[in-house]
């Protein structure tokens, strides 16, 4: 958040890696990006995506319809 706000960014992604090569969400990576979301929407910064990262195969929060 305080980076949004030192670049004045009107939106964000996020993207993490999985080092066990599975790139499906966790409960716990659902629920963080819900409250960055909500923490984010509160000085009008917009959450575009949320990437995960395993090897050769990524997912999109987008995509899977998560945001």
């Amino acid at each position: 958040m305080k980076r949004a706000l030192h670049y004045n960014a009107a939106s964000v992604m996020f993207a993490h890696n999985h080092p066990s090569g599975v790139a499906k969400q966790s409960q716990a990576d659902e629920m963080i990006t819900q409250e960055l979301k909500k923490a984010l929407s509160l000085v009008d910064v917009r959450v575009l995506d949320h990437f995960i990262v395993a090897g050769n195969e990524t997912l999109s929060f987008v995509e899977i319809g998560l945001l």
